[in-house]
């Protein structure tokens, strides 16, 4: 039996790609003067399309195989450096604004997904106590 159901779950793993981001994002802002250091990026939307896309399928011999792309563990995610480009002289590639702006965005939404869950268990609380 599910108790919390896929919403809990969905928002478990939304808030692990936030934390991801907010890391990876300080880190950048940590390093936008060192030299040689390359921004990385947190990517999802590929990583969930070339999951997507994959027509890989696995031959079953028996009904009771589980099929392939049925696990729930093949969205991770991934963190990718911004290889080729450079906005100084040292090679160093962070331009702080834009990932200040993305700090806040992702602030914003981790906020959101917070409240969203709170409001889950609140739900389930006011169940728990029989309404009241």
């Amino acid at each position: 039996m599910d108790l919390y159901g896929k919403t809990i779950q969905a928002l478990d793993r939304s808030l692990d790609y936030a934390n991801l981001k907010n890391q990876t994002i300080a880190n950048n802002i940590a390093n936008a003067d060192t030299p040689g250091y390359k921004a990385e990026t947190v990517s999802f939307k590929e990583t969930l399309q070339d999951t997507m896309d994959s027509a890989f399928t696995a031959k079953r011999t028996n009904p009771k195989h589980l099929a392939f792309g049925s696990t729930t563990d093949t969205s991770e995610f991934q963190v990718t450096k911004k290889e080729g480009t450079s906005y100084t002289n040292s090679g160093n590639n962070v331009d702080i604004d834009k990932e200040m702006s993305e700090l806040a965005d992702n602030q914003l939404y981790y906020q959101a997904l917070v409240d969203r869950m709170s409001g889950k268990f609140n739900s389930l609380s006011k169940v728990i106590k029989g309404g009241n």
